[in-house]
């Protein structure tokens, strides 16, 4: 399938589905033309990196783990894979990290907000 035959049934823009192939989240085959040529279980990755983003996993992190993960039916299914078990963890820890520096900044706005509100 074309690149916007991948975007519509994925719901992913071709910008992108370029960028993900830029990557190497996606090996699209080329065609001689120029035009990439997708397979079907390019719309399961797709799926799949779409999962990983919203986990907040970067795409180098991705690269690493699209192996590791498959479809079942209902959605995306991680095997244990090399490294797995420890990039997740990692990135848990930082994205821990995100969210405690995030309240720490949301609790200073909220001293300066009740500092300037009027006394009701």
């Amino acid at each position: 399938m074309k690149i916007g035959e991948l975007a519509r049934r994925t719901g992913v823009s071709r910008r992108l589905l370029r960028y993900y192939e830029e990557q190497g989240l996606l090996r699209p085959v080329r065609l001689p033309n120029g035009y990439r040529e997708y397979a079907e279980p390019d719309v399961a990755s797709v799926r799949h990196i779409r999962t990983m983003l919203a986990a907040g996993l970067p795409t180098t992190v991705i690269a690493l783990l699209l192996p590791c993960v498959h479809d079942d039916g209902d959605g995306m299914v991680p095997t244990a894979c090399p490294g797995m078990v420890s990039n997740l963890r990692k990135e848990r820890e930082r994205i821990a990290g995100t969210i405690e520096r995030l309240q720490t900044s949301q609790r200073a706005l909220d001293t300066m907000l009740d500092a300037v509100r009027p006394p009701a």
